[in-house]
């Protein structure tokens, strides 16, 4: 163990920790950095659109951008890497979340499927309609879900 981490001695020393880690346990190879930074970019790209992403898609990605990379990448070595090496599972995701800081991949329920036009429409709308009967801001309130019982 002592023996490996000497001959890698330069390789972990350049090692750059993601935000908030303060030990480095496992040794990540180049072309796992670049996937995830790539992978990023692709996230960022598709939470600004307003797309629906959730575990699967943002794994199935990683995936696909990793084999692309190792395609594109000549090896030394036939075990260096191999398509078969990267999977992408629950735990990679997890960790992939902790390093890049993201909090909120999926959108659920009406956010999803929510029409964001017809939604800027009816906000025009509605401020007519307040300003048309007087209402006050504390008269407005949201009751959409909300159960009422009798008794």
């Amino acid at each position: 163990m002592i023996r490996t981490m000497l001959k890698q001695k330069e390789s972990i020393k350049g090692i750059m920790p993601a935000k908030g880690v303060t030990i480095i346990s496992k040794l990540r190879s180049s072309l796992h950095e670049k996937m995830e930074k790539l992978l990023m970019v692709w996230v960022t790209e598709k939470q600004l659109k307003g797309d629906t992403l959730t575990q699967g898609i943002i794994c199935e990605k990683a995936r696909a951008i990793y084999c692309d990379w190792l395609n594109h990448t000549p090896r030394i070595s036939t075990d260096e890497a191999s398509e078969d090496s990267f999977k992408a599972s629950r735990g990679w995701f997890d960790n992939f979340r902790k390093r890049t800081s993201i909090h909120s991949i999926v959108r659920h329920g009406e956010a999803a499927s929510s029409d964001v036009k017809a939604a800027e429409d009816y906000l025009k709308t509605f401020s007519e309609l307040i300003e048309a009967n007087g209402y006050i801001p504390q008269q407005v309130f949201n009751c959409d879900e909300t159960g009422l019982t009798f008794m």
